[in-house]
């Protein structure tokens, strides 16, 4: 026999899709204030780029900023404001390893920089790690 079971915790569907709208429109007002803030630090950046880098014993950070159409002329400050801006909007993010921001959607996604098949750099046995 089919009797409804009915559960305490369970939260009716139309509340779970205003909840869900609710989330999505936060995300979206988030995306539009990083991209505003960063075009007001270095106007036209669409990208941000962030690799950690070891130079001379020394642990640095490399950032570069692009429109849709190259690098972005920025100065030094320029650099600094946007990485700060991105690690204050996300704290949780591992800056040790290569980052790269989209204002345009607002996905920030790890990745080490890689050179494409065709020059066959990743089977060479003497690669730097």
């Amino acid at each position: 026999m089919n009797t409804p079971k009915r559960t305490e915790n369970r939260i009716p569907r139309a509340v779970q899709a205003v909840m869900g709208a609710a989330g999505a429109r936060r995300h979206v007002e988030f995306v539009e204030v990083v991209a505003r803030q960063l075009d007001q630090i270095a106007p036209g950046t669409v990208r941000v780029r962030v690799v950690p880098v070891t130079r001379d014993g020394r642990r640095l950070t490399w950032v570069v900023l692009d429109s849709s159409n190259g690098p972005v002329g920025a100065d030094r400050e320029a650099h600094r404001a946007a990485y700060g801006l991105l690690t204050r909007a996300f704290p949780s993010a591992d800056w040790n390893v290569a980052q790269t921001y989209d204002a345009r959607t607002g996905a920030l996604t790890t990745g080490e920089p890689t050179a494409p098949a065709e020059l066959g750099l990743a089977a060479t046995p003497d690669a730097r790690p």
